[in-house]
């Protein structure tokens, strides 16, 4: 298959890609790695009339440490990300996650910025933003600003993104002192698109009491989705067995039926792995107390 014609840019700087943006608006894509544009292209679910390729900016490509976490180039490509001493360090959660990301050959051609960007709510990486209150900064020719992960993500493969605007940077936060994490999912075969996943953190106080949890699910709707009734269950409660399984089976989650599971399938499915993640974090605070 092939896609419909198009014009090809290929800038060299941000500024020139930003004001490509500029002239051309919602009539333009911006391709970063192409792992997921490219084929929706050539199904022709996409069909920009212009295309600005971005790989040759390589002022978007790096990891560098932050004040109080990690900085990282949209353009970073996820190989990279995958690879790096310092992300395993300072952003375990991501570390984890990574090699779930389709598969190397994937990875090694795929940005982190693109994935997020395309916010399909199977991935791995919009799920694991949300879990760490990630923040996004979106670049246009007037100037910049800083999106919330939490109000990034507004709908199926949809963001907070205007025409305009470039996502450049993600700003990934420490995880606090007493926290531990985890991430999960199910799919047929390695690589697969999961028929459920979950990420978690979880931060403890100085008397072993839950202060701070966050419990998010992939491929449960249009976007990931963070549960709130696993927090109500657990701040302020010390995090035993019985309670993690409670506030597992209480998510408040309600997937739908698709080609590969049914509704019911898919809500167990949720459940264990809530349970899996949340005693997996709640374990790593107590080992590294």
């Amino acid at each position: 298959m092939k896609p419909p014609s198009f014009q090809y840019h290929a800038p060299k700087t941000l500024a020139e890609a930003l004001s490509l943006l500029t002239q051309h608006g919602s009539d333009a894509k911006v391709l970063a790695g192409g792992q997921s544009l490219v084929p929706m292209m050539n199904f022709r679910v996409a069909q920009p009339a212009i295309l600005i390729d971005i790989n040759r900016i390589k002022e978007l490509a790096y990891i560098k440490d932050g004040n109080d976490g990690l900085r990282i180039g949209a353009m970073t490509r996820q190989r990279t990300v995958e690879r790096d001493a310092n992300v395993a360090k300072r952003s375990p959660l991501i570390h984890e996650t990574m090699p779930h990301i389709a598969h190397p050959q994937i990875r090694n051609r795929g940005t982190i910025g693109g994935s997020i960007a395309h916010a399909d709510p199977a991935s791995e990486l919009p799920t694991v933003m949300l879990t760490l209150n990630a923040k996004l900064l979106a670049k246009n020719a007037k100037g910049e600003r800083w999106i919330d992960a939490q109000d990034f993500f507004v709908g199926l493969f949809t963001t907070a993104l205007e025409p305009d605007e470039i996502l450049a940077e993600i700003q990934i936060p420490d995880l606090p002192a007493r926290s531990g994490y985890a991430f999960e999912e199910v799919a047929r075969r390695h690589g697969d698109y999961a028929m459920m996943g979950a990420a978690a953190t979880m931060t403890l106080d100085e008397n072993g009491k839950c202060k701070d949890v966050r419990l998010v699910f992939l491929s449960v709707g249009e976007t990931p989705l963070l549960s709130s009734s696993a927090a109500q269950a657990l701040i302020g409660n010390k995090p035993t067995p019985e309670l993690i399984q409670s506030a597992a089976a209480d998510t408040d989650i309600t997937p739908s039926s698709n080609i590969h599971a049914s509704e019911r399938y898919r809500k167990h499915l949720a459940n264990v792995l809530g349970k899996r993640v949340l005693t997996k974090a709640y374990g790593r605070v107590a080992t590294d107390r």
